[in-house]
């Protein structure tokens, strides 16, 4: 039986790595990587630095192949992510099928954590429903949310108050905020937001010697988020960033 393992590597710190996903890139022998593009390579060259650093047996492979790109702007928002996961599952057998013989184990270096607004989970289901089969484990990973709280030294939860977290489209449909965290806003929806009485805890390349950390009341320092983030972007080429909204109790 083929074996693939899914190894949470942090978001971006080589050293935010635990040691169980340590031990687990030391059994794989073969690791999928997807090529985002030019303008992404440093995520690739960080994938290199954490087996360069923690592969302690030699021979193993990299492979590396273009990512299926996503409809970007689509008015059917879910049908164009379904798409791309369809797309994704198909090049995810042709690598499994390829690339793996029976016994050997292979593995996906997965941003953050695997199982927090990551799709790899669903799309190997889908994978598994085209007839290929395979051993399957997940190896958790520090999240940029973790990583978020822990740089800006507060709490992610209050007392008896729940943490609510959720995608940048969805920020305009919340009626109140008071302890939320922000993922993929890519549209920057915070800037939006009027509300005097909100705090913003931003971050962004978290870990990373690019890190760029602002805190303070929404409307005072969103300008400033804006503008450091859209000078980020155009010098890396990309950008990964999280935030939490907190109303003061």
């Amino acid at each position: 039986m083929k074996q693939l393992l899914l190894i949470g590597i942090g978001p971006g710190n080589p050293r935010q790595i635990t040691l169980e996903a340590i031990d687990a890139l030391n059994r794989a022998r073969v690791f999928f990587v997807l090529d985002k593009g030019a303008d992404k390579n440093a995520l690739l060259q960080v994938r290199k630095e954490i087996l360069e650093r923690h592969v302690s047996q030699p021979g193993y492979r990299l492979v590396s192949v273009e990512d299926p790109r996503r409809e970007a702007g689509a008015a059917d928002y879910t049908g164009a992510v379904q798409d791309w996961h369809r797309q994704r599952a198909v090049l995810y057998a042709e690598l499994i099928e390829r690339e793996l013989a029976d016994g050997e184990c292979g593995a996906f270096l997965l941003w953050g954590e695997p199982t927090l607004y990551d799709s790899t989970l669903r799309i190997l289901d889908q994978v598994r429903g085209r007839g290929l089969a395979f051993d399957l484990e997940v190896i958790p990973g520090i999240s940029s949310v973790q990583a978020l709280a822990a740089r800006h030294r507060i709490a992610l939860n209050r007392i008896g108050e729940p943490l609510t977290l959720l995608p940048g489209r969805r920020l305009a449909e919340q009626a109140r905020i008071d302890n939320l965290v922000v993922m993929l806003d890519g549209q920057c929806a915070f800037a939006r937001l009027e509300d005097p009485q909100l705090y913003i805890y931003w971050g962004a390349y978290l870990g990373t010697a690019d890190e760029i950390l602002i805190s303070g009341p929404l409307l005072q320092v969103k300008a400033r988020i804006l503008e450091q983030r859209e000078q980020a972007r155009r010098r890396k080429g990309w950008i990964m960033d999280t935030y939490l909204l907190r109303r003061p109790l």
